[in-house]
């Protein structure tokens, strides 16, 4: 029995191809339901317009079964947390739409979330009653997933400021990009992380970009790639299928060496020894293997994501709406979607 003092928000994700709903009661995860969609595997990549399609008919069952799992009636909800932006306009115009519909039948009231700041506060979730394991500000979070890879300065809740960010692709982009070339099917960052452990990470030297501040790229380094695959191959067809796994480990080295110099930068100018990690790559195994080491190198105070909340996910939603909820900062129905949002 849901209790009057119980802040109780319902988050909804819907930002590219996963459509997910969850339940958060006084920063405590309840339910977290997620809905992938296999039919992109065919393309190599995400189809937009068949991604929103899919959101439209998942979103129903999908919020309909977070909220059986947390017991709870509807009414018992305080807030509607939502994904604004960014992502891809159709599949947030599901999640947006579904949201106006739910906060009007109900009476209850809508927070817009930046999908970004949501990835950042995942570490916030609350397991039980006594989890209490939270990063303390201010921290550094290194965000990387497949659209972005940033530095932020987290100082707040809802205080935070990009330091460093990619100029061009992020590295889950190149990951996949790279794996594409491969041959190898979408998405391609988890196989490559997979076949990186059976191969010799200093096997094969690629550039690694000079970029001056806190700032990345990766385009140069997928160029660098392509390249190299289009040499060997005029010297043997079969040379792909022959270094795979060396290929793997050697591009995954460099672009873990590349974000965590960075990172380490990061946190030599500014003091902070307080660091957390967020976003889909944070699920690669070298990645979270280097940050550990690094840890133990420069005595930091790692915090690194239980694999569920990597990915997309509507728990992150909810938990940073549980946060706007306690400032009441709340959206209007005239709320649209943005594709591009920013962390301010």
């Amino acid at each position: 029995m849901t209790q009057n003092k119980s802040i109780i928000i319902l988050g909804i994700e819907s930002s590219c191809d996963d459509t997910s709903a969850a339940v958060i009661e006084n920063g405590e995860i309840r339910s977290n339901i997620i809905a992938g969609q296999k039919v992109h595997e065919a393309y190599g990549g995400v189809v937009p317009e068949l991604a929103s399609r899919a959101h439209q008919q998942n979103i129903v069952p999908v919020v309909d079964q977070a909220i059986k799992q947390a017991d709870i009636k509807p009414s018992d909800i305080s807030a509607i947390a939502f994904t604004r932006g960014p992502g891809l306009l159709g599949s947030l115009l599901v999640g947006t739409s579904f949201a106006k519909g739910l906060s009007i039948a109900q009476n209850i009231p809508m927070i817009e979330i930046n999908h970004l700041q949501g990835h950042v506060l995942a570490h916030f979730i609350k397991e039980n009653v006594n989890d209490n394991n939270h990063p303390a500000f201010p921290h550094l979070c290194l965000l990387v997933s497949g659209g972005n890879s940033q530095i932020i300065l987290v100082k707040d809740y809802l205080d935070m400021e990009v330091i460093g960010q990619t100029i061009d692709d992020a590295a889950g982009e190149a990951f996949d990009k790279c794996a594409k070339v491969m041959g190898m099917p979408y998405p391609g960052g988890p196989l490559i992380d997979k076949l990186a452990k059976e191969g010799n990470p200093n096997a094969i030297a690629f550039n690694k970009p000079r970029i001056p501040g806190l700032n990345y790229s990766f385009s140069g380094l997928k160029t660098s790639f392509l390249y190299h695959l289009r040499d060997e191959i005029k010297l043997n067809e079969n040379y792909i299928e022959e270094n795979r796994a060396n290929l793997c480990a050697s591009l995954q080295k460099t672009i873990i060496d590349v974000l965590i110099g960075k990172l380490v930068r990061a946190s030599k100018e500014t003091g902070i020894k307080e660091i957390t990690v967020a976003g889909g790559v944070s699920a690669n195994s070298g990645l979270r293997n280097e940050l550990i080491r690094k840890a133990e190198q420069h005595c930091w105070n790692m915090f690194i994501p239980e694999f569920r909340y990597t990915t997309d996910n509507a728990a992150m939603i909810a938990i940073t709406g549980h946060y706007k909820y306690l400032k009441g900062e709340f959206a209007n129905h005239d709320m649209v979607p943005f594709a591009r949002m920013v962390i301010k």
